[in-house]
This record gives C-alpha cells, structure tokens and sequence, in this order.
C-alpha cells in the first residue's frame, strides 16, 4: 500500500532576502524621518546663506556712503590745459585757483668744446663730477680716456651723483653733452680735473662761471598772486590735496569741485543691491498658490523683522528742521509697489548743487542712513549676530542627524545580524529535519514493498 510523502522541511530559506526585506520595513519609516529633516534643515542653512549674503552685499555697495568717502572725491578742470594739469585727491577742497607760470623747473645741460672724433683722446688725470653734497671721481687712464671712455665711465659709475653723459657729433666735431637726472637749480653739477697731462681740462665746468647750454633752474608761479618755486615741475605741496604738472609758461586757472557722479554712482550701487536683497527676500519667503511653490523661510520671523526695519530705515525722515533733504526720496530714491527702490539722479545733483552738506549728512552724517543700515547689518551678521547663531544652530542641527543616522545605522545593523543568526539556524533546522523526513519516506516505502 503506497502512502503520501511526507514533508515537513526544506533547506531551501533564503535568509538573506528574508533579513533584508525585515530590516528595510523596519528602518523605512526613520530613514524616512532623518532624511526629510535633513533635506529641510540643509535648505534653511542655504536659505539663510543667501539671505545673509545679500546683506553682506547690500553693505559693500554702499561703502563709499557709509565712510563718506563718495564726497571726499574730486574733479578738477583747467582754464588752459596747455599750461598745466591738475589732479586732486581726497584732501583737497573745492576752489577755483588762478597761476601764473613764469619760469618752468630744467635740468642743467652742458656741451663740451668739439673734439676730432668720438675716438679721440682727451687727456688723463682725474675727472670729478659733483651735485650738492654728492660727487664721483673717474681715473682717466691714457689708453682709455677717449670721449667714448669717459661718457661711459662715467654712465657706468655706481657712484655717479645723477649725470648722464652721451655723445652729440655737429659738423665741427664730436661733444660730451652731461645732463642732470633731476631739474632744479639745486641738481646744478660741476666737472673739475686734477693730475694728468691737464687735457682733461677741456671738460671742466662751473655754473657759477661759465654759460650753460641749460640752465638748471627751478619752477616760478603764482597761486593767486602768492609767488612760489619748486624744483620740479609735478608740484604736489603748494595746494593742499592738488598736484600740479607745469607745461609752459603762462596763464590758467584750477578748478577743484566735488564729483557728483562718484555720489551718483554710490547710490545707484547701493540701489541695485538693495533690490537684489528684496528679490532675495520675496524668494525665500513667498508662496505661490497657483504654481504651489512655498519659499524654504515662509513665515520666518527673523528675516520678516530684518525685512521691516531696512525698509523702515530707508524710507525715514529726517527731523531737521534745516533746508535740505529730509529723505531719500527727495535725492530720487522712491519706492515702487514691489517693494524695490526706482533712482532718479536729477534730484540727487540738484540737491548737491543747492545743499551739499544737508545732502551729505542725510547720507553719510554720522546719524545717516548709511552709517545706521550699516550698523544693523553688521549686529545682525558679525560673530555675535543672529544671522551668524542661526546657521551655527543649524549647522550643528545637521551633525546632530548625522549621528543619529549614524546610531540608527549601528541599530540597524545589529538588528539585521540578528535577524540572520536567527533564520540561519532556522534553515539549519529545516535542513535536519528535510533529512529525516527522506529518511521515514524511505522507510516506509521498504515496508509497503515486504507487505505486497
């Protein structure tokens, strides 16, 4: 009689599917969790990243109005450009100048008496060249004192006291021309010999005696009526903040006046990146029904204030009871309905032209409203700022889910070893157990055999 097979195990378990299907059930509602936290909080860190450059930003582009330094700059013009030029810097005033240039600064030249040629030799001995308290002495040689020796001697000279020597051949012949480095009446030279056969003699020159082919003389003019000299024509200390270049001798006027353009320019900065700063704002805490777009800081208490008291400070009026501007919109600077700013630079060089420094103190004054945004950008964004606690706050928010991702992983992972011991020595079970079960079949098929 046959009997059914009986089964009552297999060796077949695929542990490894089975603890991997376990684990990722249990892990899936906290990988979930931790990765959500970690994409939101990783937004906010960039969210307050682009907030908090957009200020930065804000507070470099209007620098030249917070330090003052866009009312410091100058231009200047001049009646005759012939005569002069000028440039100005921040020291300097505006005023206008009248300068009468008499005399301009040159350097002394002198040219020797005419020699056969530039080969030809001049005489030994020793030749002294000096400036004020500087001098050089040259051994001239017999052999080597030609014209050409002694101009490059004397070029050569690492001692020389600012002369140059060059070679200017007429049709009577070769001449040493010597020309001082430097103009004024100061850097006059002298060449004198000694010693030798006394040829050397033929280059000897004072200017107290004898006739330059120029003389070194210093620059005259008159500032106003003022005489003055310098032994340069570049003048840099006869008007304050003003540096003069001579040209010619005569007539011009100079004239210093601020630049508007450079406060004109400082504001129209200062304008757009208080715009990029609006954008960057409405950006990050919009929300857009329509397209179901929600912005990473909707809501965001902190950036709201900061929003309202920037726009608070730039909109301000001023409580003088002078003339002069009292806002930013009476220099051109006006709110649209979006919130940015529109600039018209008409009413800001108006109000240069009639109220300079009303206009500057508005701006720039030590209660201006430069120096006041600057302030509160700098409270909110230096170490101490709350910008700055925010992202250090959110920074260590991200390594604290790190490590929690990090535990869970370990968790997990014990987890799983566990699961795999378990249903390891499940299949080993299995196994034993398919192996009997063959076995009792075995048996029991010999016996229905024997009985048959």
């Amino acid at each position: 009689m046959a009997t059914n097979p009986i089964t009552l195990g297999s060796s077949s378990i695929d542990v490894a599917s089975i603890v991997t299907n376990l684990t990722n059930n249990k892990r899936a509602a906290t990988d979930s969790s931790l990765a959500a936290q970690v994409s939101a909080n990783t937004t906010q860190i960039s969210a307050i990243g682009n907030f908090t450059s957009s200020l930065t930003s804000l507070q470099n582009a209007m620098k030249a109005l917070t330090d003052g330094s866009a009312f410091t700059t100058q231009k200047t013009s001049v009646g005759d450009s012939t005569i002069l030029s000028a440039t100005a810097d921040a020291d300097a005033q505006p005023n206008t100048y009248n300068i009468v240039v008499g005399k301009l600064a040159t350097s002394q030249k002198t040219t020797s008496t005419a020699f056969a040629t530039s080969k030809t030799q001049v005489g030994t001995g020793t030749l002294t060249i000096a400036i004020g308290g500087k001098s050089m002495s040259l051994n001239v040689a017999s052999g080597a004192n030609s014209l050409e020796n002694i101009r490059d001697s004397i070029n050569k000279a690492s001692d020389n006291p600012g002369v140059t020597a060059s070679i200017v051949t007429g049709t009577d012949g070769a001449h040493l021309v010597l020309t001082s480095t430097s103009t004024g009446a100061a850097n006059a030279f002298t060449v004198s010999s000694s010693g030798g056969d006394g040829n050397l003699s033929q280059l000897d020159f004072d200017p107290a005696t004898d006739s330059a082919t120029v003389k070194a003389q210093d620059a005259e003019f008159t500032i106003d009526g003022l005489p003055a000299t310098s032994p340069s024509n570049t003048v840099a200390t006869a008007i304050d903040g003003v540096t003069l270049a001579l040209s010619k001798t005569g007539t011009s006027t100079v004239t210093i006046a601020n630049d508007p353009t450079a406060v004109s320019s400082a504001v129209t900065s200062f304008v757009a990146a208080y715009n990029a700063f609006v954008s960057t704002y409405q950006t990050l805490t919009k929300y857009d029904a329509t397209n179901q777009q929600v912005g990473a800081l909707i809501g965001d208490a902190t950036l709201t204030s900061i929003k309202s008291q920037i726009t608070s400070l730039v909109g301000s009026q001023s409580t003088g009871t002078g003339a002069g501007p009292k806002s930013l919109s009476d220099l051109g600077v006006a709110f649209q309905i979006d919130g940015t700013l529109k600039f018209d630079s008409t009413k800001l060089t108006k109000a240069l032209a009639t109220n300079p420094k009303e206009t500057q103190g508005l701006l720039s004054g030590s209660d201006g409203i430069a120096p006041k945004l600057d302030k509160l950008i700098t409270s909110w964004t230096s170490s101490s700022g709350i910008l700055t606690q925010r992202t250090a706050n959110l920074n260590k928010k991200a390594k604290d889910l790190t490590q929690q991702q990090t535990d869970f992983d370990v968790t997990m992972k014990a987890y799983s070893d566990r699961l795999t011991k378990q249903y390891t020595a499940l299949d080993t079970m299995m196994t034993k157990l398919s192996n009997t079960s063959s076995f009792l079949q075995q048996q029991f098929d010999a016996l229905t055999t024997s009985k048959s």
